[in-house]
């Protein structure tokens, strides 16, 4: 498969699912077969894409024919490619998940093709090497976002869904006006041009500036201390489909943003951005736990819980050593699955439980052992618990800090550990160990056990994505080796400079 047809694959086939999808909207059952499809389908071109680049080769294709930097540009490196592949798992996982509790409510809607038009930005995002594209992927995944989060056209959701747009596009015009600065400095948004150009600027002043404009406006995506609070409230009020495919891929989006900008274009201002980060990672480590420690909710705990995880994020690029950055390649992979599965258990949870408030739940272990056994699994995860994927992207994040002379980011990051244990063993306590306490808890789990089609489309997802999370905690030295290899690309940007402009580029 030629390098052009892998790079283009990975938006197609969202694009084409999409169209299908808005045609067949008559058609549900067809409809539905169709999504899977396609998902399935997306999966297997980003694990060709992934096994192209697997042993460090850099990918690059210019479109309509326009030389770098002119044209628009695709590029796929291991982490581009990494999350590409985990974007396509996810979505496979997400769209079976969808045939179920609700799926005809969702689909009038219009879920499936804004579903697809989701992941056709979220992977637009991933790959693209030019900033105004960026742009453009972030605004088709603003839109289609926005789509999924009112799909029930409720007072609470549309309530949401205003926040959620009114607060992303103050974001997106934040980086609008950083992109035009850039621009007119260095005559250039193509991120291999401007990562050769920006060393020769004469105003570096002016580039630190744009470096920490960048950092805002890709925080407010990544739901960073104090540009988060539109994430708690907005993420409770969707399905549980939506919100796993959200909580999976929306702010990491806004991650990747961050780690590619910061090694690629900004890794001269590391020692003013550097410790903005750290103290950010910090600060977004802390508020997050503490908020999910103060709620009931299940929604609100694990949404406050994507806030607090992508401080660990971000605590590898404050260091800034190759293992905090394969730290942080692996624990935005293993978070992506943790935290999808976590929501798709949720949505299990209040169909065998009655609802999503805890202290009106209760006896879950028995009613739905099978349930409560693949809760344990991301949650322990989560927390950081040997020998799940959690620990292994802890510890190199920690150890990392340690070494590095970070003892404060090493310290929070461990007290906040403690802290995840305590929300899951909370949810654990209160829904699935002690007595029922209501007789809709009742009523709802012999509903779960009558109902073995929906039990088990929503149980087959969680499975697979725990088992995910179990080979990479169990099986972890390859998971760490490339992370590592994928770190030193970050660090050592000169292939995709090469694969972008060319080797006559460089003297």
């Amino acid at each position: 498969m030629n390098t052009h047809l892998l790079l283009t694959l990975p938006v197609a086939i969202p694009l084409l699912t999409l169209a299908a999808c808005a045609l067949l909207r008559g058609h549900p059952l067809t409809q539905r077969s169709v999504s899977v499809g396609g998902s399935v389908a997306l999966l297997l071109a980003a694990l060709a894409l992934f096994q192209a680049v697997f042993d460090g080769t850099v990918l690059a294709t210019q479109f309509g024919a326009w030389a770098a930097p002119f044209g628009i540009t695709f590029v796929a490196d291991l982490l581009s490619a990494a999350m590409v592949l985990v974007t396509a798992v996810m979505a496979v996982a997400v769209s079976v998940y969808a045939l179920v509790d609700g799926a005809r409510e969702r689909e009038r809607a219009f879920f499936h093709p804004l579903y697809h038009g989701l992941l056709m930005g979220v992977c637009g995002a991933f790959l693209t090497g030019d900033l105004f594209n960026l742009y453009v992927w972030f605004e088709i995944m603003l839109i289609s976002s926005f789509g999924l989060l009112v799909v029930g056209g409720t007072r609470a959701q549309l309530d949401a869904g205003v926040k959620y747009v009114t607060l992303n596009l103050v974001a997106t015009t934040l980086f609008l006006i950083a992109v035009g600065f850039l621009y007119g400095i260095t005559g250039t948004l193509n991120l291999a041009d401007l990562a050769r150009t920006l060393p020769t600027v004469e105003n570096q002043g002016l580039v630190t500036t744009l470096a920490v404009m960048f950092l805002l406006a890709f925080g407010s995506k990544a739901a960073l201390f104090p540009l988060f609070f539109w994430l708690p409230a907005a993420y409770h009020t969707a399905s549980a489909p939506v919100v796993a495919i959200f909580a999976a891929l929306l702010t990491k989006v806004g991650v990747y943003a961050i780690l590619r900008t910061f090694t690629l274009l900004f890794n001269g201002d590391a020692g003013f951005t550097g410790p903005i980060i750290g103290a950010v990672a910090v600060l977004t480590m802390v508020t997050g736990v503490l908020g999910a420690a103060a709620h009931y909710d299940i929604r609100r705990i694990l949404s406050f819980h994507i806030i607090s995880q992508i401080g660990y994020m971000l605590v590898g690029l404050a260091v800034a050593t190759p293992m905090a950055l394969a730290g942080s390649v692996l624990y935005v992979v293993h978070h992506i699955v943790v935290k999808a599965n976590l929501f798709l258990i949720a949505g299990a949870m209040r169909v065998a439980g009655g609802g999503f408030e805890l202290k009106a739940m209760g006896g879950l272990h028995r009613s739905a052992p099978l349930l409560a056994l693949l809760f344990a699994v991301p949650a322990l995860s989560l927390a950081g618990v040997p020998p799940l994927s959690g620990f292994w992207a802890k510890f190199m994040v920690v150890k990392s800090s340690l070494d590095a002379g970070h003892t404060v980011l090493a310290g929070v990051a461990l007290a906040v550990g403690v802290l995840t244990l305590y929300s899951m063993v909370k949810i654990w306590n209160e829904a699935f160990w002690k007595a029922p306490t209501t007789a809709m808890s009742a009523e709802a789990a012999a509903r779960w056990r009558a109902e073995p089609r929906t039990r088990w489309a929503m149980l087959v997802p969680v499975a697979a994505l725990a088992a995910i999370t179990l080979t990479i905690g169990l099986a972890t030295e390859p998971f760490v080796d490339f992370s590592l290899r994928a770190a030193d690309q970050l660090l050592v940007p000169d292939g995709y400079m090469r694969a972008v402009l060319g080797q006559e580029a460089f003297p």
